[in-house]
């Protein structure tokens, strides 16, 4: 197949989406797949003019060259993913002088592709947009639809939703930048509690505060990227995640950082966590969560697959926190080891979201 993998983009979650795209890129090739890692946003404007479907050359019998010439058998992966990273210093002055959101040849290219693999991460890429637009233009790709990649993308809304089909998650409240703020002790969360931004990933711009000092600082932390936070109910316990494909649960991953809470310094540096999978739980345990797992990925009307984030207290409560619409895919990624466990390989795994992907959709 000629396939586009996706990655990049705008959001905080840039680095962590090329590495993915890379990864993903060399794994279907080397299942034999013509795959290209393309930037979203910037694009390559190294690729010529020749992608315009509308005043592309015809062949003999009247119909559009085949597009293969832009998919070669030959690529340098490493080589496309150093091009992304060249612009990472310019990502601010692109978006100050700029409107459109997809790069250079990018539509173009996603449209000659038989498939668009998306390895992008955070809002720009997870929010729904991007996968509205290729609804639009009759793209395939792969993962959830518009609006469960939307929904999913707002903590606050995914919050609602679950309590509201009993799967129980931590209580919490949302925050505009604008409103009045209340100390911690006189809201109904009080310390300690967990303050994020309402529609971003990777644990970006979480922080966990004890103190009415570390409560502001972590508001203004929130705040810098975005209007709307969430504080939430701090869950003092053991940490997990399970995958959902096909709306049917992976086995159970979980996460012990050696210090602190999973945030994006223990998600990403190598050694900072111990990783366990199949989880060592009580199999009624296990089942629980898997059950909660696969009622959210139906709550909040997600497809093909995804991730769902759990607490569980020192009593044995579970706390769905949120899902993840396009998890991280690495080899050493949740996802990825979850998959592992039951015998499927990282280049399989991804093989297999394809499939899933386009039929599922």
């Amino acid at each position: 197949m000629n396939i586009v993998v996706l990655a990049g983009g705008i959001s905080t979650e840039r680095d962590v989406s090329i590495v993915s795209g890379t990864m993903a890129c060399k794994a279907l090739r080397e299942k034999g797949h013509r795959a290209i890692l393309l930037d979203v946003y910037c694009g390559d404007s190294r690729i010529s003019d020749g992608l315009d479907r509308q005043n592309g050359d015809l062949n003999s019998s009247g119909t559009q060259k085949s597009f293969d010439a832009w998919f070669p058998e030959e690529y340098d992966t490493d080589e496309a993913a150093a091009y992304m990273r060249s612009f990472n210093g310019q990502i601010a002055e692109m978006k100050r002088t700029r409107q459109e959101f997809f790069g250079p040849n990018v539509l173009a290219l996603c449209e000659a592709a038989d498939v668009v693999f998306m390895a992008l991460h955070g809002e720009d890429g997870e929010g729904g947009k991007v996968q509205a637009a290729f609804d639009l233009m009759g793209i395939r790709y792969t993962g959830s639809g518009a609006l469960g990649s939307a929904v999913a993308m707002d903590k606050e809304l995914s919050r609602k939703l679950f309590a509201k089909d009993g799967i129980p998650t931590a209580a919490g409240f949302m925050l505009r930048r604008d409103e009045e703020r209340r100390p911690a002790c006189e809201n109904e969360i009080g310390l300690p509690c967990v303050v994020k931004p309402c529609c971003g990933g990777s644990s970006v711009g979480v922080e966990i505060a004890r103190t009415q000092e570390e409560y502001e600082k972590a508001l203004e932390t929130a705040f810098g990227y975005e209007e709307e936070v969430i504080v939430e109910q701090y869950i003092e316990g053991r940490e997990f995640s399970v995958g959902v494909v096909e709306g049917r649960a992976y086995p159970v991953i979980e996460i012990a950082p050696l210090v602190g809470f999973y945030d994006y310094k223990n998600k990403y540096q190598a050694g900072s966590t111990i990783e366990t999978c199949p989880a060592k739980l009580e199999e009624d345990k296990t089942a629980e969560m898997q059950r909660y797992a696969e009622m959210a990925y139906r709550t909040l009307k997600l497809k093909c697959y995804a991730r769902m984030d759990f607490m569980m207290a020192k009593d044995g409560s579970l706390y769905c926190l949120e899902a993840n619409t396009l998890p991280g895919m690495t080899p050493t990624s949740l996802l990825p080891q979850e998959a592992a466990a039951l015998g499927m390989d990282f280049p399989m795994l991804c093989e297999h979201l394809i499939e899933v992907s386009l039929c599922g959709r």
